[in-house]
């Protein structure tokens, strides 16, 4: 079985950061997300978005990625948001209370079905 694949993209515009996954997020390459969201720190983005649409697979360890950046990011004064999560992935961030990694549905839009209302009153 060949190792997990995890493509990571990233795009700035202005102080805004989109880090965009492909692929599975585990032991092996949540280090590439960690690395990913904290050289963001230092170029002066101010607001980092990460669209999960291609994640197919996402562990504790990435989780706890994602946990350490928003920690980092919000000490440094900057937003870090997901963006579509899959339902499996959602349902793991609803039962473990960390849906404040979520980004909130904008009032009087229609809710996805891919993002949760999650522990905490992000929706």
């Amino acid at each position: 079985m060949p190792p997990p694949q995890l493509n990571v993209y990233r795009h700035d515009r202005d102080t805004r950061a989109l880090i965009t996954l492909a692929g599975e997020i585990d032991l092996a390459t949540a280090p590439q997300v960690s690395k990913a969201l904290a050289e963001c720190l230092p170029d002066g983005i101010r607001s980092i978005d990460v669209d999960l649409t291609a994640v197919t697979f996402c562990g504790a360890s990435g989780l706890n990625a994602f946990l350490t950046a928003f920690r980092l990011v919000t000490d440094a004064g900057m937003t870090l948001r997901l963006h579509y999560p899959s339902q499996t992935m959602a349902r793991v961030i609803e039962i473990t209370g960390t849906g404040f990694l979520l980004h909130p549905v904008l009032t009087g839009r229609a809710r996805s079905h891919r993002i949760p209302v999650a522990v905490g009153g992000v929706l």
